[in-house]
């Protein structure tokens, strides 16, 4: 194992625990022909695994001090492709063969993880399923139902287009250097069917953006300038009720109303 050290700006925190490991491969199940991509492998502790089950795997890391290291990870593994790049300006759609699609996995930075998520919601067409590990505040967030204090814009977006699960909790000495914080393993598989009708997504975003910005205002002070008491109820949405307390389906209907 490579000595090189952890670097803050690019929110790197190695796996290195075996057991961690093995559990969280299991729960992806990879198999041969499999297009798999890894995000911020980081030292390989993920790519070896994942290599030895599929043959081939192709990952994505920003720190090009690290490509060296995974170069040795996937020597005589397998096929390894390792693209220097942000992932957060890839189009992962572009790395699919015509006909498959891919699944995603990785050990995502805390600081881009948010962000990423995002960015990933527009390609999903090419997506089978992703498994990440994040930061547990971020899973909670993701898996909230509505009325919990975690319920927010991530999660009913996410709802949108994925079906999501947190599989288990990583404890921090799981890593080096060790976060202060608990993470956990989120599965993510995005809808065939989206489970609410929505005539424009931007709308969507818009109003939950709007709505969770100023979320211990009613519904009926968040949208005054567009829509009335009357209107409100019509829809079937109390004008006392605040954002944490729309399931989905509400959120569509106001989308759709707007």
């Amino acid at each position: 194992m490579s000595r090189h050290r952890p670097r803050k700006r690019f929110g790197q925190n190695f796996l290195h625990d075996p057991g961690v490991i093995q559990h969280i491969v299991q729960s992806i199940a990879p198999r041969p022909g499999e297009h798999l991509v890894e995000i911020g492998p980081g030292q390989g502790a993920l790519t070896g695994p994942l290599l030895a089950a599929c043959g081939q795997l192709e990952v994505v890391e920003l720190d090009r001090d690290l490509i060296p290291v995974l170069e040795a990870c996937g020597a005589g593994a397998g096929e390894l492709t390792i693209h220097h790049a942000d992932a957060l300006r890839v189009d992962f759609c572009a790395l699919r063969h015509t006909g498959e699609q891919l699944r995603l996995v990785g050990n995502l930075p805390y600081n881009i993880s948010t962000p990423l998520l995002f960015h990933l919601m527009s390609q999903l067409a090419c997506i089978r399923d992703m498994h990440f590990m994040l930061q547990k505040e971020v899973v909670d967030r993701i898996v909230a139902p509505p009325g919990s204090k975690a319920y927010g814009r991530l999660g009913v977006m996410l709802g949108y287009y994925c079906q999501a699960e947190q599989l288990f909790l990583v404890r921090p000495g799981a890593f080096t250097p060790a976060p202060k914080v608990d993470s956990a393993i989120v599965r993510l598989i995005p809808h065939t069917v989206p489970p609410v009708q929505v005539n424009d997504i931007k709308q969507l975003d818009w109003l939950v953006n709007r709505l969770f910005s100023q979320r211990r205002k009613m519904v009926r002070h968040s949208l005054k300038d567009y829509l009335d008491e009357i209107r409100l109820r019509e829809l079937g949405i109390e004008p006392t009720e605040r954002p944490e307390q729309l399931d989905l389906s509400a959120f569509a209907r106001l989308a759709n109303a707007l």
